[in-house]
């Protein structure tokens, strides 16, 4: 939170060390894997500056000299939808068509032409919040190439990820009148892993 009691919305953390710390213990799993053996490698997250501002140096620290980016493609989904919410002027259908249509050719590879339109609709407006969704499209547009990603075999989101969580983590862990003790918590999430992961 800011000191205004504002949700912060430059990080999330589930460690409460700081992103720095989120990363070292993304690095120390990575390397557990040996993932620099790995034929292809896909790094998948939302527009979060803080994610990406660290990728490349994780990387590197991985000995990895090639790597994918991904900007998750429901999350860019999620931000046309809310430029299209953002026009003041267009009804509901027309909305969604054009939500529609520009999802279309951002996962057919036409990422240029969704940012162009993008620029156009955007452009001479003052709004901090269609301003701030512009951006985060031209801040992105090196990772939202998901026609080569599809033609590489890799997944364009990170639903897969979400849905282990969900069902590994959340649904024995969280709970109505559920409460664990850290230790607890922590000696149940690595033997459901190990059980769920057949280990």
């Amino acid at each position: 939170m800011t000191e205004d009691g504002r949700m912060e919305r430059t990080f999330i953390d589930g460690t409460l060390k700081g992103p720095d710390a989120v990363f070292s213990m993304i690095q120390f799993y990575l390397e557990k894997l040996g993932i620099s053996g790995a034929d292809k490698i896909l790094f998948v997250a939302d527009g979060a500056r803080w994610i990406w501002n660290r990728v490349e140096q994780l990387m590197l620290s991985l000995g990895i000299k090639k790597w994918y980016e991904l900007l998750d493609f429901y999350h860019a989904v999620e931000h046309l939808g809310k430029i299209a919410e953002l026009q003041k002027g267009w009804k509901t259908n027309e909305k969604k068509r054009w939500v529609k249509k520009y999802r279309k050719l951002l996962i057919n590879g036409k990422s240029n032409e969704v940012i162009g339109e993008i620029k156009r609709i955007c452009k001479g407006k003052r709004g901090k919040k269609l301003l701030r969704e512009r951006e985060y499209f031209i801040r992105n547009q090196k990772r939202i190439n998901y026609e080569y990603i599809k033609n590489e075999n890799l997944p364009i989101g990170s639903g897969t990820m979400e849905s282990a969580i969900r069902r590994v983590i959340n649904m024995r862990l969280k709970g109505a009148a559920t409460y664990w003790l850290r230790e607890n918590a922590e000696g149940m999430l690595m033997l459901r892993s190990y059980y769920k992961s057949g280990r």
